[in-house]
């Protein structure tokens, strides 16, 4: 039996440099990214249009993971913005380091094609 080891990952998305900030938890995260790009769900990431990857951590367990995103989220917005400029501090993109091309385009026909199961999750 091959077994895959499960990641969860903390992520922040950012309108632009120092725009507006997202905070979430996911175990697929180029996947997320995508959803929040192509705004099949709505909330606050699709209103503030919050949808480059500037930060992420990842976890083994979902408990840490979650417990993590409630740390980040009580943090003041200062100190987010230091946490992503210690490891991005041009506020790069960091989807293309998530996943290479051939999988992002993957990811995208998928969530085009179940656009409809989106709008019924809502």
């Amino acid at each position: 039996m091959d077994w895959k080891e499960k990641h969860y990952y903390v992520y922040i998305l950012a309108s632009k440099k120092r725009g507006t900030l997202y905070t979430g938890v996911t175990n697929n995260l180029a996947q997320r990214v995508l959803e929040h790009r192509l705004k099949v769900k709505k909330g606050f990431a699709e209103k503030y249009d919050v949808s480059i990857l500037v930060y992420y951590e990842s976890f083994r367990y979902i408990h840490n993971a979650i417990q993590r995103e409630t740390q980040l989220k009580k943090w003041n917005r200062d100190w987010k913005i230091q946490l992503i400029e210690k490891e991005n501090k041009d506020w790069r993109d960091l989807l293309n380091d998530v996943a290479d091309k051939e999988e992002i385009d993957s990811i995208i026909e998928m969530i085009e094609i179940n656009r409809d199961n989106y709008k019924e999750e809502r």
